[in-house]
């Protein structure tokens, strides 16, 4: 049986159910840099709307001439190709501007997440700088250079340019004043710093640098990118992403879903500065689309009110803030037979909630994948048009090699058994920035990235993400997955969001007891926690194995989550050891 499976991944057979018409790209076709992707875009789409921000609207000629204005102000601050930009804002258009700038200067893009604290900002900062062998630049808003940039400034010896901005830089200046007076837009004071150069973006840039192209040579292999990973395991690692990864990753997503140049109308919940969200967006521009920039994409009546005036033909979201739309009833009430594709990612999606969230948007249109910021970043998806089976990641795409092994041996175990999902392709990262040792762990001699996610393909290629292998709870010698008790509690109709992990079970060394963190749905009917606990309990024994069922619940009024939206299991392995 192990042997055939062998033989099975080798052979790619999940490219049977790929939908028709589907094949492998020609490695010509990502044989190319981004830059040079879009330029087309720039010219067969200059009038059409590029991007629409809280009310303002923006043409690709007015987003290529912003971009080149952002280039010509790297290169005229002395940054050279191969330095790097962080990037420390939330979904704005000067995010967007400045993507395309750094790349068209050569430079390296790195998201720095906006709710980072001073100290993890100071860290990628200095990371990206490697002790001089970078120069390194920030944009970020007033509010954060007040509150962060400031007190570490003088720890940061590679920073050289800081860039400043507010969530309200590009509306009108009665708007800018007014949200400021009413608190809805963060506000900051900017100062002059010693030794750095400080700009601000529309008072020092936009008004008085260039729109004319630049000439900096680029090849596919450079870098274009380093993104952080999320640092579950030990201080975050940079992932390194040659403009032949994205190129390749962004046509494959749009032959696989079926894009057609300039028809169609994006809205993308997920932040630029993680991976998923500045794939999404770029990929936007290439095809030629407008896109909805959400600043917030926890406010879903302001998601609502765009669908409303834009009609997207494509959502993309991560599963919580999904069921946030859902419990919206404005959502439920919008007319969503323009939208097409609804792509969810970054973390599992309760089957239950697939489900409800398709008998409000029209059966078939969930389509989930699967990636991670080492494979730049989609690496599994269910089909555009062929069947999508929910609660499933779908299967490898173009270019993809892959295979389910055992995470202590290596060795691929049989379909339909659990274990680690390894990836290997075009899309597989350069490296970890300056970390070889953390390189070679995750790639292996045969090319293998090793994703540290527990999945398991049935006999048709679709894989079901069923944990992580830290996530994964050894009790008395079996291996509880989370995702799959998670999914199974969350049918419980008091259940609005729930979250396991493992500790130590002081009785049993080397063995864990299961912790459910349990966000109660608002409008269940009101009984004690002990009423609830046995009630969730009961429906555990009907649903799970005995060793799955947890032994500990902890109810909680909110759940916490990441900066893109997934529940942030490290801050509850942390609460519940403490």
């Amino acid at each position: 049986m192990e042997q055939r499976s062998k033989d099975k991944y080798a052979d790619r057979f999940w490219k049977k159910k790929w939908d028709p018409g589907i094949e492998d790209l020609d490695p010509s076709e990502f044989n190319t840099t981004y830059p040079d992707m879009i330029k087309p875009t720039f010219q067969d789409y200059a009038n059409e709307i590029a991007y629409a921000y809280l009310g303002v609207e923006h043409s690709f000629k007015e987003l290529d001439e912003f971009s080149n204005q952002f280039a010509n102000m790297l290169i005229k601050n002395g940054f050279k190709k191969g330095d790097a930009i962080g990037i420390n804002l939330p979904n704005t258009p000067e995010f967007l501007i400045a993507v395309i700038g750094t790349l068209k200067a050569g430079c390296i893009v790195s998201g720095v997440s906006p709710l980072l604290s001073a100290v993890q900002i100071q860290y990628q900062l200095n990371d990206l700088g490697a002790n001089g062998n970078k120069k390194v630049g920030l944009i970020t808003l007033d509010a954060i250079f007040e509150g962060h940039i400031t007190k570490i400034v003088d720890r940061c010896p590679d920073l050289h340019l800081i860039i400043t901005t507010s969530v309200a830089g590009f509306l009108p200046k009665w708007k800018q004043v007014l949200g400021k007076l009413v608190g809805k837009v963060p506000k900051g004071k900017v100062m002059p710093l010693s030794g750095k150069t400080v700009l601000e973006f529309h008072k020092d840039i936009i008004p008085h640098f260039s729109k004319d192209a630049v000439n900096i040579q680029i090849s596919p292999d450079d870098v274009g990118w380093i993104m952080y990973t999320g640092g579950t395991t030990g201080p975050p690692k940079g992932a390194m992403l040659t403009h032949r990864n994205c190129a390749h990753n962004i046509k494959a997503i749009i032959r696989w879903l079926g894009w057609e140049k300039g028809e169609g109308v994006l809205c993308s919940g997920f932040p630029m500065f993680h991976i998923a969200g500045l794939t999404v967006c770029e990929a936007s521009v290439f095809s030629g689309w407008t896109q909805i920039v959400i600043p917030n994409p926890r406010d879903t009546d302001h998601i609502i009110d765009e669908m409303e005036k834009y009609y997207p033909t494509n959502l993309v979201n991560v599963p919580s803030l999904y069921q946030m739309l859902i419990k919206n009833p404005r959502f439920r009430d919008l007319d969503h037979s323009d939208l097409g594709t609804c792509i969810s990612a970054a973390s599992p999606f309760p089957k239950e909630s697939q489900v409800e969230l398709e008998r409000i948007i029209g059966e078939g249109k969930l389509l989930e994948l699967y990636g991670m910021t080492e494979t730049s970043p989609v690496s599994t998806m269910n089909p555009s048009i062929g069947p999508k089976k929910l609660g499933t990641v779908g299967m490898p795409f173009l270019n993809v090699e892959c295979k389910i092994a055992d995470p202590e041996t290596g060795e691929p175990v049989p379909l339909g058994e659990a274990g680690e999902i390894l990836i290997k392709g075009p899309l597989v990262m350069k490296g970890y920035y300056n970390k070889s040792e953390e390189t070679e762990k995750a790639i292996d001699s045969k090319g293998f990235m090793h994703t540290g996610d527990v999945g398991i393909m049935d006999d048709e290629g679709y894989i079901r993400i069923v944990d992580r292998t830290k996530d994964m709870i050894i009790v008395g010698g079996y291996k509880v997955f989370s995702s799959k008790v998670e999914d199974g509690l969350s049918k419980h109709p008091a259940i609005d969001m729930v979250a396991l992990v493992g500790i130590p079970n002081p009785d049993r060394p080397g063995s864990e007891i299961v912790r459910a963190y349990i966000q109660l749905n608002p409008d269940y009917s009101q009984k004690s926690e002990q009423e609830l606990k046995e009630e969730i309990l009961e429906f555990a024994h009907d649903k799970l194995s005995p060793y799955e069922i947890p032994k500990q619940f902890e109810f909680t009024s909110e759940i916490p989550l990441t900066a893109v939206g997934k529940i942030d299991k490290k801050v509850l392995r942390k609460e519940a050891r403490e």
